[in-house]
């Protein structure tokens, strides 16, 4: 179970660095580029662990998911993008591919 909360937290690192990516201005604003720097190693160090105890095509399958819909959804949050009804629509099915993904069995290595 340890394995799914660094999941979680790498997940988390990823996301907050890339919705500060567009605020660190191609890396001339310092607060957001250390933002960047501190979330993606944090999100790939958290990463590495979990992946002592689950398949690193069911970890990268649930990071991706849950990154991608996190990242649509901090954009419309943050930067006021909009989503039409094909993304949102294309969300929800990012979200029900992560929960097979997720209720699979085997995923977890002893």
């Amino acid at each position: 179970m340890i394995a799914y909360l660094y999941l979680a937290i790498g997940i988390i690192g990823e996301v907050c660095a890339t919705a500060a990516l567009k605020a660190t201005e191609e890396f001339t604003k310092p607060i957001p580029s250390l933002i960047c720097v501190i979330g993606y190693a944090t999100g790939l160090f958290f990463l590495s662990l979990t992946l002592r105890s689950i398949p690193v095509g069911i970890a990268y399958a649930i990071w991706a998911g849950a990154g991608t819909f996190l990242i649509a959804l901090s954009g419309y949050i943050l930067y006021g993008q909009a989503l039409d009804a094909a993304a949102i629509f294309g969300m929800c099915l990012i979200v029900a591919g992560v929960a097979i993904v997720n209720s699979s069995t085997a995923q977890v290595t002893p």
